[in-house]
């Protein structure tokens, strides 16, 4: 990861701050985004106290103007692209679909899906000019390849991450720009403990669906996103890597 510039969203907490600050001690130049100003910051503080190289831009995912920001502003302080992490996302409510609020599917397919469409858009240019290759991965879940009860429009808009991958993997491997997606089972995030309501009973009847019976970390997940924006993982395209302690097994 020597010397990649790669892009985050969502880098302010959770998965994404984990993988920022993971590949910033890898030698990454890290572009830390969020639409959380303070945890985008303190992110890039960690990055930049363990000795790395890190910048934070905010960026709503559901504006195209913000998206075609961050790209730019990216260009202008390093000159080119190398990988891009989409993982800015929101559950929504927690509702019987015949219950669940138009505006809050909209969010959710705007955040989710379309924010994820129009940064790979971006990226996919940016590295095709380029001419050098670069890696793209995109965050699902679990509930991006089965269903998940009570989270419909969560549940549809990670679906898409997943086909979104599959269509533009097959589109670019030939440019040597590869396309992946992470599906995690539940992680120990600020959208986990909002998911189980803090609610103990809930969380031990989860974990038993879970082989390993526990929960992952964030640094669990960071770890394989940021593999599968190396060159370890080189012959890796098209794929949802599940990183669930055996939970779709």
């Amino acid at each position: 990861m020597k010397d990649k510039v790669i892009i985050i969203t969502g880098a302010g907490s959770g998965i994404g701050q984990a993988t920022a600050i993971l590949a910033g001690s890898q030698g990454a130049k890290v572009i830390v985004s969020d639409v959380n100003q303070e945890g985008g910051e303190a992110t890039v503080n960690e990055i930049i106290k363990n000795g790395g190289t890190a910048s934070f831009i905010y960026c709503d995912v559901a504006n195209k103007e913000d998206i075609k920001a961050i790209f730019a502003q990216t260009l202008s302080l390093h000159k080119k692209l190398d990988c891009l992490v989409n993982n800015a996302g929101i559950h929504g409510e927690v509702n019987l679909t015949h219950e669940y609020s138009d505006e809050m599917y909209e969010k959710v397919v705007a955040i989710n899906q379309t924010g994820v469409f129009y940064c790979m858009k971006e990226g996919l240019r940016i590295l095709h000019e380029q001419g050098n290759g670069g890696s793209i991965v995109n965050v699902s879940s679990l509930a991006g390849i089965s269903g998940a009860r009570n989270l419909s429009a969560y549940t549809a808009s990670k679906h898409a991450v997943v086909g979104l991958t599959k269509a533009a993997a097959q589109e670019y491997g030939r440019f040597n720009i590869r396309i992946n997606v992470i599906c995690p089972a539940i992680i120990e995030t600020p959208m986990a403990d909002d998911l189980t309501m803090g609610d103990p009973a809930s969380v031990e009847i989860i974990k038993q669906l879970i082989p390993m019976q526990r929960f992952g970390q964030p640094k669990e997940v960071a770890k394989s996103i940021v593999w599968l924006c190396s060159d370890d993982s080189s012959y890796i395209n098209g794929q949802e890597l599940r990183v669930d302690g055996g939970m779709k097994a």
